[in-house]
């Protein structure tokens, strides 16, 4: 992602808006326009940053004459608002603000004029949007899985700073495709489990911006707007299915996966493979200003695929959810479409094919607790940038030393020292992404 430390944000942040938006009466026409072309022109231009994921703050460049008379004033947006959000540097009182890209800026836009619009009545009839979006959805996913994608793979490094020195393959032009280095694998070690030792510890799933919340209700309250939240309808489940009896009123952690990150995800706990359920559903984008936006259903709407996980220590039942959003082409099953499999934590589930996306777990109730840092900052809220292999909480239950203790915070989740295994501190790390003077 584009990122500015706190000291360099000049201007205001970009606003959830229930009541119009800075650019007046634009038409649905228009942002169709806009985006359609955006991917095209990701057929045909290697530069990154002359198409969909540009970031928002680019929009005065030439290249994008063409947009800003499509769409007059969307400029503006970029000159007089910085248009993404702030996250949490782990471990750090630090916070970096990531900057939209462009495409889901285009298509936050017209999600608005779906619910808020003018048009509102004749799109919610026509169902313009939704077709829309599944159809650039899927004809993107098909160029990044074209031969020609390939020539993209240098700018997505160079305008993201991917470090290409933990890649398993380190050597860029052995990619075929885009999609090849988008769902890239990582030297062995790149991302240790944390405590691994102790089986009650729950770690990250991604790498990844996340929040936590002790409840369906509180993460309601605080973060996912949407009137259609709730366990039920976000595992596709009628309220009396047995599977529910343990997940209502469950924990969720909410896992956010940006386009510029590893998009392998890994187990969170020591765990049986069990079922895999498909959900058919939307593409929205799952940017935090879409989810977080009065009357949303982003993560109940979007395609998604349920795995559920049986917790070997405990015998409880977990939920992890692959949620796809606006131009994923595919969520990919690996080790977890082997049912009855037994996995590690930090062992590989599967991985996204192009897009943001975004993993929603929910934890059986009252069985465990999430780490305190993450929880104070998602009460704030803000998400907190963690790794795959980090610890975000504990089961309940003895350790394997003896130990009975249960608390949360026994171990210092969120110091500087280094993850064990691991070569960097989580500071050190963050230094390589946003520079020295971090």
């Amino acid at each position: 992602m584009s990122t500015l430390r706190a000291k360099q944000i000049t201007k205001p942040i970009d606003p959830i808006r229930s009541e119009g938006h800075p650019l007046g009466d634009v038409k649905q026409e228009a942002v169709i326009k806009g985006l359609s072309k955006l991917v095209a022109t990701s057929a045909d231009e290697p530069d990154v940053g002359h198409h969909i994921l540009a970031p928002v703050h680019t929009l005065n460049k030439s290249h994008f004459d063409w947009i800003r008379k499509l769409i007059p004033g969307i400029e503006r947006v970029a000159v007089e608002y910085h248009v993404g959000n702030f996250v949490a540097i782990r471990g750090t009182d630090e916070k970096v603000f990531e900057s939209m890209p462009l495409y889901a800026r285009e298509v936050r836009l017209g999600m608005h004029l779906l619910f808020y619009g003018k048009e509102q009545r004749k799109l919610l009839s026509s169902k313009r949007i939704y077709e829309i979006l599944e159809e650039q959805s899927i004809k993107q996913g098909k160029i990044f899985d074209s031969p020609k994608s390939a020539k993209s793979i240098p700018s997505f490094i160079s305008t993201y700073n991917i470090p290409t020195d933990e890649l398993l393959e380190p050597d860029i032009s052995k990619y075929r495709t885009f999609n090849e280095f988008f769902y890239r694998k990582l030297k062995p070690g790149a991302r240790p489990v944390q405590d691994e030792a102790d089986h009650r510890v729950i770690v990250s799933a991604a790498d990844c911006r996340l929040t936590v919340y002790p409840s369906i209700d509180l993460a309601k309250q605080i973060w996912v707007k949407g009137k259609n939240f709730s366990v039920p309808n976000l595992l596709n489940l009628p309220p009396t299915s047995p599977k529910l009896q343990s997940l209502l009123n469950s924990h969720v952690a909410i896992f956010r996966l940006a386009p510029a990150d590893y998009h392998r995800f890994h187990s969170p706990i020591d765990c049986e493979v069990g079922d895999i359920e498909h959900v058919p559903g939307r593409y929205y984008t799952v940017n935090p200003q879409a989810v977080n936006e009065p009357n949303f259903d982003v993560l109940t709407a979007n395609v998604r695929s349920i795995l559920y996980l049986k917790h070997i220590p405990s015998g409880k039942m977990v939920a992890f959810v692959a949620i796809g959003a606006l131009l994923v082409g595919s969520i990919i099953w690996t080790g977890g479409k082997e049912k009855g499999a037994k996995l590690k934590r930090g062992d590989e589930l599967g991985h996204f094919a192009y897009g943001g996306s975004t993993i929603a777990v929910v934890f059986p109730k009252e069985v465990m607790e999430f780490d305190e840092d993450l929880v104070v900052n998602s009460e704030k809220p803000i998400e907190t940038l963690v790794r795959v292999g980090e610890s975000i909480g504990k089961f309940r239950g003895p350790s394997p030393s003896g130990d009975p203790s249960s608390k949360i915070g026994d171990k210092d989740v969120s110091s500087n020292a280094p993850i064990s295994g691991g070569q960097w501190s989580l500071k050190d790390w963050w230094r390589r992404l946003f520079g020295e003077s971090f």
